[in-house]
C-alpha cells in the first residue's frame, strides 16, 4: 500500500514505497512503539480492536481481515454485523465532498459519515450497543429519530427498516446480532412486533424523501445506495436535482456545516 492510498504524502526520501511502521501506527491510532512490539511479536496477543483498527488503517477487504484476525489468533467477525468498512465503499465515500453520503451496516449502523451526512443528519458515531442500529433507534426512542421525518411518511419509513432488518436476519439466523436486534425489539415495540408478523423482505437501491433539518426546514432529496457484493454494507448518496430547492437547501449546508443558524 502506498502513502497516497492512505491521505499520507509520499515524500522524496524514502527507501521502499510501501508505509512506514509510524505510519501505519498513527492510521490505526495506536503508538508506534506498540506497533513494532506487536509486529515483531514482543508484546502480548491484540485484542479484536486493535486488529480491527489495523484492519481499516490498511483498508483491507473482508477476505484479508478474516486472515490477520485467524493469523493472531481471534475469531473472525460476523460479516454482516462487521464494523470493518469495505475498502472499495471507503474509496468511493472519500471522493464524495459535496453531498450527504455514508456507509451503514446491515443492520442500519453508521461505520463512517463524511462532512455533509454529520450536518444534514447529525453525528451517528457516539452511539453504542443497540442504540447503533437506526432500525432499533427508531422503533425505540420514536418520539426523537422520527422528527426529521414527515408524518405521512413515517410509517413507509418503519416499513422500509423492518423489510431489511429481515434480510440481514434471514442470512444470520436468530442467534445473530440480527436475531438479538430482533427480540429486543418485539419486546420494546408493539409497532415493530406487528411489522415483524408481516414478513417483508426488501433492500432498498433508490428512494425519494423529504427530511426535515431543524434550521433549513424540509429538504426533498433522492437516495441511491451501493451495497457490497456481500450485501453486508451499503454506502447511501443522498442528492438533489441541479438548481433545485433542495439543491439550493444542500449548498447552504455545505457553508453551515453543523454551526447553528442565529
Amino acid at each position: 500500500m502506498l502513502p497516497s492510498d492512505v491521505g499520507l504524502p509520499s515524500g522524496a526520501r524514502r527507501r521502499a514505497p510501501g508505509l512506514r511502521r509510524e505510519e501505519v501506527a498513527q492510521l490505526a491510532a495506536m503508538s508506534a512503539d506498540y506497533y513494532t512490539r506487536m509486529e515483531q511479536q514482543r508484546g502480548p496477543q491484540p485484542s479484536e480492536q486493535i486488529l480491527a483498527s489495523l484492519a481499516r488503517a490498511l483498508r483491507l477487504t473482508s477476505d484479508e481481515r478474516d486472515y490477520l484476525y485467524r493469523v493472531a489468533g481471534q475469531n473472525t467477525p460476523d460479516r454482516v454485523a462487521s464494523t470493518h468498512i469495505s475498502p472499495s465503499l471507503q474509496r468511493v465515500l472519500d471522493r464524495l465532498d459535496d453531498t450527504p453520503a455514508l456507509v451503514l451496516s446491515a443492520l442500519g449502523e453508521t461505520l463512517v459519515q463524511n462532512r455533509f451526512a454529520v450536518a444534514l443528519l447529525g453525528d451517528r458515531s457516539g452511539y453504542t450497543g443497540l442504540d447503533r442500529s437506526e432500525i432499533y433507534r427508531w422503533f425505540a426512542y420514536p418520539e426523537s429519530e422520527r422528527a426529521m421525518y414527515p408524518e405521512d411518511d413515517r410509517n413507509r419509513q418503519s416499513r422500509a427498516l423492518v423489510a431489511s432488518l429481515r434480510v440481514a436476519y434471514g442470512i444470520t439466523g436468530s442467534s445473530s446480532r440480527a436475531g438479538e436486534l430482533v427480540g429486543a425489539l418485539q419486546k420494546r415495540s408493539a409497532e415493530f412486533a406487528a411489522i415483524w408478523e408481516r414478513h417483508e423482505v426488501a433492500k432498498r437501491f433508490e428512494d425519494h424523501k423529504t427530511l426535515i433539518h431543524p434550521e433549513l426546514g424540509a429538504i426533498e432529496l433522492d437516495c441511491q445506495v451501493l451495497f457490497t457484493e456481500d450485501q453486508s454494507q451499503s454506502l447511501l448518496v443522498l442528492t438533489a436535482p441541479p438548481r433545485s430547492e433542495g439543491a439550493q437547501k444542500l449548498a447552504l449546508l455545505g457553508v453551515l456545516g453543523t454551526q447553528t443558524l442565529v
